[in-house]
């Protein structure tokens, strides 16, 4: 499942920032004019994601537990639901234990 998305080159076109989806995890790329943090995060280790929607893009803000939050900028409004869907996909569900 290495699916990667890239944030909009029209608003950034030199530092995108970047989503890496894996097996067992997801990579997020924060991009500046010098340098920039990889941040990986298991999806166990995720507590939630939201979507703060501007006019015509979109920043996701990943919530990791005993973390800060990730804030990942300006990406379509589509990929942000497909990130955020992908996201939820993966990580294990808590909900209480079905035998009650």
């Amino acid at each position: 499942m290495a699916e990667k998305f890239r944030s909009s080159s029209f608003k950034d076109p030199l530092n995108p920032d970047e989503v890496e989806f894996n097996d067992k995890g997801v990579t997020f790329r924060t991009r500046k004019l010098i340098g920039g943090t990889d941040n990986f995060v298991f999806y166990s280790d995720i507590s939630g994601v939201e979507i703060e929607n501007g006019v015509f893009f979109a920043n996701i803000h990943v919530i990791p537990r005993a973390r800060p939050e990730i804030v990942i900028r300006n990406f379509s409004k589509g990929d942000a639901r497909r990130i955020k869907e992908l996201i939820l996909q993966n990580v294990p569900s808590h909900r209480p234990d079905p035998l009650r």
